[in-house]
């Protein structure tokens, strides 16, 4: 018996669940719970919940089908962010190396903050609008 709830995944809204999904598969190196994969002909699927899982097959992200979703305007408050992720990388070519790959991705740059000593990072918005940041750190 555990004393204390596990974090199953992180779930995340989105107009678009199968292009968000592939985003972060790529951005992260994940790959899809068994089922959830586009389908081999390369028809649309319409898909309302998709997971994706490390390569021990734990559960990472989830993805949830939503009708609408204001994107976030941060650093305005007018439409908060309401939650964001925080990805660690161990130097700062790698913090460089995964911002590139990122954007390439689709990911915006909305902060630059790698001048600042200490905790270099970027915080960037997924193609859905919501931020997640890149930063050097220790494990």
């Amino acid at each position: 018996m555990n004393a204390y709830p596990i974090l199953m995944h992180t779930a995340v809204d989105a107009t678009d669940v199968r292009g968000l999904a592939e985003f972060y598969r790529e951005l992260l190196g994940l790959r899809y719970r068994p089922g959830d994969e586009p389908p081999a002909d390369g028809t649309v699927d319409d898909e309302d919940w998709l997971v994706l899982v490390d390569d021990d097959g734990h559960r990472v992200l989830a993805f949830q089908q939503v009708p609408t979703l204001a994107r976030p305007t941060w650093p305005a408050h007018d439409v908060p962010k309401q939650m964001h992720m925080d990805f660690r990388v161990p130097s700062t070519d790698e913090l460089r190396r995964h911002r590139e790959r990122a954007e390439e991705l689709g990911a915006t740059m909305l902060l630059d903050r790698t001048a600042e000593e200490g905790e270099p990072l970027y915080v960037l918005a997924d193609p859905a609008g919501h931020p997640f940041c890149l930063l050097v750190a220790a494990g």
